[in-house]
């Protein structure tokens, strides 16, 4: 096992992977507005890449079998980037990522993710699994809205991701999580939707930040925090 013992090192292995990926290829997919597209003609859809895997981490089908996938160049830099996020926040103990288990749509600009997998004392170990719900799960959810802004628990436990740029937009699926971070990984069990940011602002105050977590560094900032609690490398007592 090749477990450095400190998650910056991963950090840097993984983001260096994202890059390596996004200058492989040229041009972006981007998706126009109604009102752009009135005034503009349509833009020619970027042709999908294959990868079979997310920065270090070797895709796999939910039934275990290799995944090659077709998919948008800047979506698979974004989800390389995420990955060495989740893993820089994670336990030392804890290898870099091995295995993502997950979906890509066909359109290649949305996965939906089931589990992802490390080595630990040489064994394989799912750092996140849809099926066990608790504070990896959300833990592993807070990552995903930190680099995404449509990120979605489907009923099974796996989450859905849709490329676009990170942000609080004040969709129902960022207020649901806000709560659910206030409430299970923070023990504010009084944290509802319309009062969420006064409780995300208390979380922030214990972590030594005080800004409006509905703002842009606010809500990257609960996100990461969020992250560091549910994976247990910082409890902020």
């Amino acid at each position: 096992m090749n477990d450095n013992g400190h998650p910056l090192d991963r950090r840097r292995l993984l983001a260096g992977a994202a890059a390596a990926s996004a200058v492989t290829v040229t041009g972006l997919a981007v998706a126009s507005t109604q009102a752009t597209a009135a005034a503009a003609p349509a833009r020619r859809a970027t042709p999908l890449i294959a990868r079979d895997r997310i920065a270090t981490a070797a895709l796999r089908a939910p039934d275990g079998s290799a995944l090659a996938v077709g998919v948008q160049t800047d979506f698979h830099a974004r989800l390389a980037a995420w990955l060495a996020f989740w893993s820089a926040n994670s336990p030392p103990a804890w290898s870099t990522p091995v295995q993502v288990v997950a979906r890509i749509e066909p359109a290649g600009d949305a996965l939906v993710l089931h589990a992802i997998r490390h080595r630990r004392d040489d064994e394989l170990h799912a750092g996140f699994t849809a099926g066990r719900r608790d504070a990896t799960h959300l833990a592993t959810l807070a990552s995903l809205h930190h680099h995404f802004p449509s990120v979605r628990v489907r009923p099974d436990g796996t989450i859905r991701v849709a490329d676009g740029s990170a942000g609080f937009t004040g969709a129902p699926e960022q207020v649901a999580f806000a709560v659910a971070a206030c409430r299970e990984l923070w023990g504010d069990a009084a944290a509802t939707a319309d009062r969420w940011a006064e409780h995300a602002a208390r979380v922030l105050a214990r972590a030594g930040q005080r800004t409006d977590a509905a703002s842009h560094a606010g809500w990257a900032a609960f996100t990461r925090t969020s992250l560091r609690r549910g994976l247990g490398t910082e409890s902020y007592e």
